[in-house]
């Protein structure tokens, strides 16, 4: 079942998503006008929302932040924003951003912002969650998913009318969509309460929507992971999620990838990671093993003399893909010397020889090792 998502930047603003550079500088403005601290002294939900607004703004006014966001969500700059770039305890264009919330709040006439139909609202933001293996999450891989959202009801395309009736002008406002309200000198405009500013109202309700014009249905779809995926990445599909209201559009859907552990490799960024075991004469003389690789292949990896216990070989470009970028990270081989159990009489033989040959027979620290 989606959940709903972190709120979006977009519509933190209230910017489209093809909004333009000073589109989106000039909704910060007016949102960092409306919420600063100076300007809400004491209002906790406007101080928050003022972080959220210079949050949105840090990443959406950057070119490189702005088209890691928008491909994978807020796992791509995860870090990247933050309330660190903005000056909270003053305001050095104060007056500058006011002269332009002030026109646009009240567009040359009194009032003329506040009346008027309803704006166009975006869709919600919908969330699922999908599982691969880490040998998927190499190759990369297209899942398909299935999952529920809001769209226009198919019994009455979205009108909320019943089939055979239609919407009539609304009495109250006369079709406007607004209704206007006298006191003394001033007046002022809003949106008819009777027909939420559509200016019709509903004859005879859609049975199967109950008038709203909406209904949950079923989706199918198929998302394309893309090679090098981690733990966290979260893609986006465009008008993927809820539909919204007054022809607002619909929202995204955000898949969040979850990458299972592997019984043999270990992830650290692109690298992976692997233990492999040699014997004492490999480590001390050197020689020659066969590695797997996440691909499914063997590659021979060359064993340097006097290889140290923990010493950790690379080959080099063996590991995962860079997510959005060229190249691969590196296979890291964790070497560890295995030392026998259960040694025949002529290994002990040979070893005590050895430790002969290195300093003295050693018989204490021979029958601590073998129970000699």
């Amino acid at each position: 079942m989606p959940t709903k998502m972190r709120e979006d930047y977009y519509q933190i603003l209230g910017v489209e998503r093809t909004a333009s550079e000073i589109e989106i500088k000039s909704a910060f403005r007016r949102q960092a006008m409306k919420y600063h601290p100076d300007r809400n002294p004491g209002d906790k939900q406007a101080e928050e929302q003022f972080k959220k607004v210079n949050e949105a703004f840090s990443v959406l006014s950057d070119p490189q932040k702005k088209q890691m966001y928008d491909q994978y969500g807020h796992e791509g700059v995860n870090g990247a924003g933050g309330f660190g770039g903005f000056n909270a305890g003053g305001f050095g264009d104060i007056n500058d951003i006011f002269g332009s919330v002030f026109g646009d709040i009240f567009g040359g006439g009194f009032g003329s912002r506040r009346g008027g139909a309803p704006r166009a609202q975006r869709g919600e933001d919908l969330k699922l969650d999908v599982t691969m293996t880490l040998e998927e999450a190499y190759a990369g891989k297209e899942i398909p998913v299935e999952y529920t959202r809001l769209d226009n009801c198919s019994a009455c395309d979205g009108s909320g009318a019943a089939p055979g009736s239609a919407r009539k002008t609304c009495r109250s406002c006369n079709g406007s969509g607004t209704v206007t309200y006298s006191q003394g000198f001033f007046s002022m405009r809003q949106v008819c309460p009777d027909c939420g500013g559509k200016g019709t109202v509903v004859e005879k309700p859609c049975s199967e929507c109950r008038g709203s014009g909406h209904k949950r249905v079923k989706e199918n779809i198929t998302v394309k992971v893309p090679s090098g995926v981690r733990t966290g990445v979260t893609l986006r599909v465009s008008n993927g999620g809820d539909i919204g209201s007054n022809g607002g559009g619909f929202g995204d859907l955000y898949v969040e990838v979850h990458v299972k552990d592997h019984k043999i490799f270990r992830r650290e960024g692109d690298d992976l990671i692997i233990d492999a075991p040699i014997t004492f004469p490999q480590a001390v003389l050197g020689g020659s093993i066969k590695v797997p690789t996440i691909e499914g292949k063997e590659i021979e990896l060359s064993i340097p003399k006097g290889t140290q216990f923990g010493d950790v070989l690379k080959l080099q470009g063996n590991g995962m893909p860079k997510l959005g970028k060229k190249g691969f990270g590196d296979l890291l081989v964790n070497v560890k010397i295995e030392v026998p159990k259960k040694p025949t009489a002529k290994q002990k033989e040979l070893l005590e020889a050895l430790a002969e040959e290195m300093g003295g027979k050693k018989k204490n620290f021979l029958q601590d090792l073998f129970g000699k």
